[in-house]
């Protein structure tokens, strides 16, 4: 199992430039956790005391306003590292994690990311790689949700899909949504009944054809125009 770790592990951006000692080291003392769909790994504001390598399934990373809206801030697939802020600033987890799905990964103390930080400079380097990376992510979230109307917000989530999952069709690009409205509403920093509304609007338009779990997308520049792009 440990071998098999060491291989999972150099999978992840964070890892990737070590030496087989020092992946096998940290494999050796990492800690294998299970999660269902929508169980929760860690809280905003828990003490953190690690980061986590996502090796199966997929997590998001949420923050909770007082309404008990939840506001997805991303989403982290296999195989990649989650929570490695508080490694390096010893605070809290800064944001909530939960399973998208079953998912597995590995647990990984401060003190060995640390040590491996100190060992192989090519570590720190790839984290501050990582760190501009979610900044970067973070400004365009905030960019969105301040000077987006909502349907704007759905069309470039869409958009992104499609870029990501989609395929070339007679009536489009065409890709799977598995996402619930309430799902969708959590990443673009709306409600589900508005979703419900907005998804009908661009279909009326034209801009996008719904059918069961399957999203096709007619013109991608016209969708685009539409999303501000």
């Amino acid at each position: 199992m440990p071998a098999d770790r060491s291989k999972i592990l150099q999978q992840a951006a964070l890892f990737r430039d070590l030496d087989e000692s020092i992946l096998d080291s940290i494999a050796h003392a990492s800690v294998e956790k299970r999660l269902a769909r929508n169980e929760i790994l860690f809280l905003a504001g828990d003490e953190a005391t690690g980061l986590y390598v996502v090796i199966e399934g997929s997590v998001r990373a949420f923050r909770t306003g007082a309404d008990g809206r939840e506001q997805v801030i991303h989403v982290e697939k296999a195989v990649t590292t989650i929570a490695e802020v508080p490694v390096f600033d010893n605070g809290v987890y800064p944001s909530t994690v939960a399973a998208e799905e079953e998912s597995r990964l590995l647990f990984i103390a401060r003190e060995k990311v640390l040590a491996a930080c100190l060992e192989h400079p090519q570590v720190a380097l790839a984290a501050a790689r990582l760190f501009a990376l979610r900044l970067r992510k973070c400004a365009e979230l905030v960019e969105s949700l301040s000077l987006r109307e909502v349907g704007q917000r759905l069309a470039q989530f869409l958009l992104d899909q499609s870029e990501k999952n989609g395929k070339p069709s007679a009536g489009g690009v065409i890709f799977r949504q598995d996402l619930t409205h309430n799902q969708l509403a959590a990443r673009i920093g709306t409600v589900r009944e508005v979703v419900s509304r907005v998804m009908f609007r661009l279909q009326e338009q034209g801009l996008i054809i719904a059918k069961d779990k399957m999203i096709t997308i007619p013109d991608i520049e016209a969708l685009g125009a539409y999303a501000g792009r």
